[in-house]
């Protein structure tokens, strides 16, 4: 699950949910609801205050999560301001934000209203260091612009699969974003010029992957472009008469291509003189911007030679675990690294590199989630049956891409819940490999996880905390317990389990390597070739996806690690009376921070 974001920043919501009660959309309760107490009122009344700042400074945030109707229909029609200024705004209504709700008294709240205190307030705390500490919103992002940054890899994508197109006023108002489109990249284009004086440039050969996504975005006549095609298709399909297509068209020649060869004139003149250096390390006070990143990601304050250690001994661990797997394959020499890859190559374990094969590929993956949703009784008090589309990424962008992520759904119900896998090559998933991912972002994985949690009666701004190592560590454990309930169906498949393990393993010393010790991109990419026995293109997308999203990929093995320990104290505690099923209703008090988990799993082991 990548192209995660954090709240209160206007930049960078797309992928977040929530929703205000006065909408008045039900939600399903988990469970009955607590006493309230004195204060939690004036919490509560804090929260909506703070919501309705974010909703109004975001409006693709607003469309995303379907709060853009009622008093907020206006924001369907509008982008964000994604200028140098709006940071400097973040940081202000985040420090607001942060006082408002530490003025509420801990001591006036029930137990539930105390934890989404915490919560919040360890969020907008997070939030705050990018911009205060390094102009930024966030150190996780420290490029404007990169293989999988900027306004031309997200924008389209946003309005050809969020922005809904079901009225005349919907298509309209697709126009009128497409028209803001342009505002959107000068501003960007400005933001990088202004940041690339500071020395803050992505590395030479991710300026070269995101100038060859904008070609591709770019050459196209505009009555072709996929900005216009994506309303053309849809409005047909809705029936929605007029002249779409045209107006698009004009659109998209008279200001978004003009723009768009503005950023790529800019990028040009960048590219020269970019850096080979894929870490951070070499960027100004890149030491401690890395040091930032991680304990974002991590909730943790491990540090990097930590993480790197620990990355190094789980490889140990898990190499060792599959070496009798395969063997037991027949596949015995050379290196686990090079036995994976021997395996992978198999033709039996490959789909047909065809539209056809990635049809396949993808039934298998719907067939997976079918299966696995109608054995989570076992394991949960109540599962959540929410809808899930499993779509390919869009081949304009499959070369910068990651190769799978999860975009949640509206609470309204108008939309699925999307899990996209990146089909560039079908030899990137042999078949063995599937099911460990389709559990990670699926069921039991991001998608029960983000379904429970948006059900559970609990503010929306708890709702849009945003914790990647708690996400990220539930996804993996929901693979382990996967295989609990009997998920894998043969050794190979465990065995695939297994790799997806040693690649979060590996992702601790490579993210480390790439930004605190120097490695370089091709280093990097070959260790996890001969570490994990991915195909060198899969690697390579990999390891330039953690040269510009620093410490995201420590998050999920270090997650991982904490969603273990606090079951084994659950079980320690309550020994004979543990329930797996009463240990995972935790999801339903929503993503926290890791230390928090460890202690409210604790809490609750008490009282069983």
């Amino acid at each position: 699950m990548d192209r995660r974001t954090f709240i209160l920043s206007s930049a960078a919501t797309a992928g977040l949910t929530a929703l205000p009660a006065r909408n008045g959309l039900a939600q399903a309760p988990a469970g009955p609801a607590a006493t309230p107490s004195p204060g939690d009122a004036r919490l509560n009344a804090a929260f909506d205050q703070v919501l309705d700042q974010t909703v109004r400074a975001s409006p693709e945030f607003a469309t995303s999560l379907g709060l853009d109707t009622g008093s907020n229909a206006d924001l369907r029609h509008k982008l964000g301001d994604n200028s140098y200024a709006a940071i400097a705004r973040d940081l202000a209504r985040n420090r607001k934000a942060y006082a408002l709700i530490t003025a509420v008294d801990p001591a006036s709240l029930s137990p539930q209203a105390r934890i989404d205190r915490e919560v919040v307030l360890y969020n907008i705390k997070s939030n705050i260091v990018g911009p205060e500490q390094f102009g930024l919103s966030s150190p996780q992002r420290p490029y404007p612009i990169s293989q999988q940054d900027g306004v031309y890899f997200s924008l389209p994508d946003f309005l050809a699969s969020t922005h809904p197109v079901k009225t005349a006023e919907d298509a309209q108002a697709y126009l009128d974003r497409l028209a803001l489109m342009s505002r959107q990249l000068d501003s960007q284009t400005e933001v990088q010029r202004l940041e690339a004086a500071k020395g803050r440039v992505a590395p030479d050969f991710s300026l070269d992957l995101a100038l060859g996504q904008m070609a591709k975005l770019r050459s196209p006549a505009p009555a072709d472009s996929q900005l216009v095609q994506a309303l053309t298709r849809r409005t047909s399909a809705a029936n929605i008469t007029g002249d779409w297509q045209a107006r698009a068209a004009r659109i998209v020649a008279e200001q978004v291509h003009p723009a768009l060869d503005r950023q790529i004139t800019l990028l040009r003149s960048l590219r020269p003189s970019a850096r080979s250096a894929a870490g951070v390390w070499a960027l100004p006070d890149g030491d401690r911007l890395y040091a930032a990143a991680l304990a974002q990601a991590t909730t943790t304050t491990l540090s990097p030679d930590d993480v790197h250690r620990m990355g190094l001994e789980q490889v140990a661990e898990l190499t060792a675990q599959l070496d009798p797997i395969l063997r037991g394959q027949g596949l015995a020499q050379g290196s686990v690294g090079a036995r994976l890859d021997q395996l992978n190559r198999l033709p039996a374990q490959l789909f047909a590199d065809s539209d056809a094969g990635r049809a396949a590929l993808l039934a298998s993956l719907n067939a997976s989630v079918r299966a696995m949703q109608a054995r989570l009784p076992q394991a949960f008090t109540n599962p959540p049956n929410a809808p899930l589309e499993i779509k390919r990424v869009a081949p304009e962008i499959q070369d910068g891409a990651p190769n799978g992520y999860y975009f949640r759904a509206p609470l309204d119900g108008s939309r699925a819940a999307i899990y996209w896998i990146n089909l560039k090559s079908v030899a990137d998933w042999p078949k063995y490999s599937l099911p460990s991912l389709t559990y990670h972002e699926g069921v039991p994985g991001h998608h029960l996880q983000i379904s429970t949690a948006q059900r559970a009666p609990t503010h929306p701004l708890r709702k849009i905390a945003f914790f990647n190592a708690y996400l990220e560590g539930w996804a993996l454990y929901a693979e382990q317990l996967a295989d609990e309930l009997g998920g894998y169906a043969s050794p190979v498949e465990r065995a695939g389990y297994l790799q997806s393990f040693l690649f979060r393993a590996a992702r601790l010393v490579v993210d480390t390597g790439i930004h605190t010790k120097r490695w370089t991109h091709d280093q990097a990419t070959r260790y996890l070739v001969d570490t994990v026995g991915f195909a060198p293109g899969r690697s390579q997308r990999e390891v330039e996806r953690y040269c510009v999203s620093p410490g995201q990929a420590c998050s999920y093995k270090i997650g991982h690690a904490a969603w273990l320990r606090a079951r084994e104290k659950a079980k320690a505690i309550a020994g004979t009376r543990f329930d797996i099923k009463h240990f995972h209703d935790v999801l339903e008090a929503g993503a926290m921070p890791l230390s928090m988990l460890e202690r409210i799993v604790e809490e609750r082991a008490r009282t069983v």
